[in-house]
Protein backbone atom coordinates (compact mmCIF):
# COMPACT_ATOMS: atom_id res chain seq x y z
CA UNK A 1 0.00 0.00 0.00
CA UNK A 2 1.20 3.39 -0.80
CA UNK A 3 -0.75 6.33 0.30
CA UNK A 4 1.18 9.24 1.18
CA UNK A 5 0.21 12.40 2.97
CA UNK A 6 2.49 15.73 3.23
CA UNK A 7 3.16 17.95 6.13
CA UNK A 8 0.03 19.89 7.34
CA UNK A 9 1.37 23.60 5.93
CA UNK A 10 -1.90 24.37 3.24
CA UNK A 11 -3.69 27.42 5.39
CA UNK A 12 -7.48 27.38 4.50
CA UNK A 13 -10.79 27.83 6.30
CA UNK A 14 -9.07 28.35 9.83
CA UNK A 15 -6.94 25.23 9.29
CA UNK A 16 -4.04 24.22 8.24
CA UNK A 17 -3.81 21.27 5.39
CA UNK A 18 -2.62 17.86 4.08
CA UNK A 19 -3.01 16.50 1.06
CA UNK A 20 -3.97 12.52 0.91
CA UNK A 21 -2.95 10.67 -2.51
CA UNK A 22 -2.27 7.06 -3.41
CA UNK A 23 0.40 6.09 -6.23
CA UNK A 24 -1.89 3.22 -6.60
CA UNK A 25 -5.31 3.21 -6.72
CA UNK A 26 -8.10 5.57 -5.88
CA UNK A 27 -9.82 2.50 -4.26
CA UNK A 28 -6.57 1.89 -1.85
CA UNK A 29 -7.23 6.12 -1.55
CA UNK A 30 -10.61 5.45 -0.55
CA UNK A 31 -10.16 2.79 1.91
CA UNK A 32 -7.67 4.97 3.44
CA UNK A 33 -9.86 7.87 3.60
CA UNK A 34 -12.73 6.20 5.19
CA UNK A 35 -10.11 4.82 8.10
CA UNK A 36 -9.64 8.24 8.57
CA UNK A 37 -12.91 8.90 8.45
CA UNK A 38 -12.53 11.75 5.59
CA UNK A 39 -15.97 12.99 4.38
CA UNK A 40 -16.70 12.74 0.47
CA UNK A 41 -16.69 16.47 0.30
CA UNK A 42 -12.70 16.45 0.72
CA UNK A 43 -12.12 14.67 -1.90
CA UNK A 44 -10.92 16.72 -4.39
CA UNK A 45 -10.44 14.45 -8.31
CA UNK A 46 -7.07 13.04 -7.38
CA UNK A 47 -6.65 13.56 -3.38
CA UNK A 48 -8.16 14.38 -0.23
CA UNK A 49 -7.88 17.80 1.70
CA UNK A 50 -6.65 16.54 5.33
CA UNK A 51 -6.97 18.72 8.15
CA UNK A 52 -4.20 19.29 10.82
CA UNK A 53 -6.44 17.92 13.54
CA UNK A 54 -6.37 14.33 11.72
CA UNK A 55 -3.30 14.06 10.35
CA UNK A 56 -2.05 11.97 13.10
CA UNK A 57 -5.34 10.00 12.15
CA UNK A 58 -4.13 9.37 8.53
CA UNK A 59 -0.64 8.09 9.65
CA UNK A 60 -2.17 5.87 11.93
CA UNK A 61 -4.31 4.54 9.27
CA UNK A 62 -1.18 3.74 7.37
CA UNK A 63 -0.61 7.00 5.42
CA UNK A 64 3.18 7.35 4.77
CA UNK A 65 4.84 11.14 5.26
CA UNK A 66 6.87 12.76 2.42
CA UNK A 67 7.78 16.17 1.35
CA UNK A 68 5.55 17.59 -0.63
CA UNK A 69 7.47 17.64 -3.95
CA UNK A 70 7.75 13.49 -3.53
CA UNK A 71 3.55 13.40 -2.49
CA UNK A 72 3.60 15.35 -6.50
CA UNK A 73 6.35 13.18 -7.95
CA UNK A 74 5.07 10.32 -7.50
CA UNK A 75 1.04 10.72 -8.28
CA UNK A 76 2.17 11.80 -11.54
CA UNK A 77 4.58 8.99 -11.61
CA UNK A 78 1.15 6.64 -11.37
CA UNK A 79 -0.66 7.94 -13.87
CA UNK A 80 -3.70 9.18 -11.33
CA UNK A 81 -2.89 12.97 -11.34
CA UNK A 82 -5.59 14.97 -12.51
CA UNK A 83 -5.11 17.79 -14.47
CA UNK A 84 -7.73 21.22 -14.19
Amino acid sequence: MSVLIDSPIWPGWGTTWSHLVSDTSLEELHAVAACIGLPDHLFDEDHYDVPVRLYDTAIACGAQPVEGRELIRRLIASGLRRSR
